[in-house]
């Protein structure tokens, strides 16, 4: 099959979308497909083009037998409004013409976020005449909404409009979560144009290794540690203040040490936490190269998972897959209702602790940190969990039953994308 996947993030991006999309897309190439992606310049999570992509409109790229069509995007560190609609609006407009430049697709995978792009996968469906597929990663303006992310009233009206034109001109939803499914349904979704795939992890390149001789903690003098890590996003979403908080409770024991690794710029906001509570057992350091994760998750001798209390239930991080690959085990300081505590929970993994509690984070690692054997146990039990229901071979093969599905359907019993666009106008 010919396939276009349109998702903002790709690789070179270390984390959060672009390495999923990236390991779809070579996967998909490995068994035989044609692949091509439509993206943005690489941003994230800095807010900036990377400097070797700077100064261009366009540039296309193979990579690992991927066609990779980039476009450039209007984007700043610290987006408001105004600078929020140019990103968006920069990315539909270019990267529409950015499509058209190729094969014609069998069937088009479209990730959100972003929502607005939903827009120009709408009108490639319509002229290509070929299926669609939504793999939702989050649900917006819901989550952005909950977490302070959008306040501006008029703003979330325009989302809202997108979003139900982003499921009624999907031919299929592909959604990582039960909970989004349920989400759906009750905003009037077919649970029939549904499709659950939960997100992956590479098992083979993620897997368990040995604490000793490890060079990240030979480099950063954790050799006789018990090594607390977050690794990752450092957003409004996560409370990754409430590690700062719990490291400056077990500042007795020092042979726990905490490390997050994050973007350079949200890392110096908590470096200054970290000054005023004296939590000089917290080590703050940039994101390590994507090959060389498998080792910092080695490293570690406990794997955090981290959101505000606030956070909607539904939303699942991606790094749950990860740190159950890893073996270590996982103190997921979450929601109890939400799909991330399900996860942990149900993969026999970790623990769930109240989220932005320092006091029950902190009890939790103390627990851990003076029960080994159970620690090793929780970490033994979530690799398995990785193994059996999150393998990448799993997921791939969904996708590609998925679009073989889809692409066995004619165009003229496409659902039309006409309806959707009329709801859209009369919606705005």
């Amino acid at each position: 099959m010919r396939i276009l996947i349109y998702s903002y993030n790709y690789h070179p991006e270390p984390i959060g979308i672009a390495p999923l999309m990236t390991e779809l897309a070579e996967g998909l190439v490995k068994q035989g497909h044609q692949v091509r992606v439509v993206t943005a310049m690489p941003n994230y999570p800095e807010r900036q083009i990377y400097p070797e992509y700077r100064g261009k409109l366009y540039c296309t790229e193979e990579i690992n037998g991927v066609t990779v069509q980039r476009c450039y995007v209007s984007i700043r560190p610290d987006p408001g409004l105004v600078t929020r609609v140019l990103l968006d609006g920069s990315f539909i407009f270019l990267s529409f013409f950015q499509a058209l430049r190729g094969w014609r697709p069998d069937v088009i995978l479209s990730t959100s976020p972003s929502l607005p792009a939903c827009l120009p996968v709408a009108l490639l469906k319509w002229l290509y005449s070929c299926p669609t597929v939504l793999n939702l990663q989050d649900i917006l303006p819901e989550a952005a909404v909950r977490t302070g992310l959008i306040s501006n009233q008029f703003a979330i009206r325009i989302f809202e409009v997108l979003e139900k034109f982003a499921y009624k001109s999907a031919t299929k939803i592909s959604v990582i979560t039960e909970g989004f499914a349920e989400n759906l349904v009750g905003k009037g979704v077919s649970r029939d144009r549904m499709v659950c795939i939960p997100n992956w992890v590479d098992i083979n390149f993620i897997c368990p290794q040995p604490k000793h001789e490890n060079a990240f903690r030979a480099a950063h003098n954790l050799k006789d540690k018990f090594v607390v890590l977050y690794s990752g996003n450092i957003a409004r979403t996560q409370g990754i203040r409430t590690i700062i908080r719990s490291a400056a409770l077990l500042k007795p024991y020092p042979e726990i040490a905490f490390v997050i690794s994050g973007e350079e710029r949200q890392l110096a906001h908590l470096d200054e936490l970290r000054q005023e509570l004296g939590a000089t057992n917290v080590l703050l350091l940039p994101f390590v190269a994507r090959e060389d994760l498998p080792e910092m998750l080695a490293a570690s001798d406990v794997g955090l998972i981290m959101q505000k209390k606030s956070m909607v239930g539904f939303n699942m991080p991606s790094k749950t897959q990860v740190l159950l690959a890893s073996g270590r085990p996982i103190i997921a300081s979450v929601p109890s209702d939400g799909a991330a505590a399900k996860a942990v929970t149900r993969s026999g993994g970790g623990l769930v602790v109240k989220p932005e509690n320092p006091t029950s984070l902190a009890k939790a690692i103390l627990h851990l940190f003076k029960h080994p054997e159970k620690a090793a146990k929780l970490g033994y039990q979530g690799r398995r969990h990785a193994e059996t229901h999150y393998s990448f071979h799993q997921a791939l093969q969904a996708y590609e039953e998925l679009f073989e599905e889809l692409s066995l359907v004619s165009s003229s019993s496409i659902d039309p994308t006409s309806k959707a666009l009329s709801d859209l106008r009369h919606g705005l």
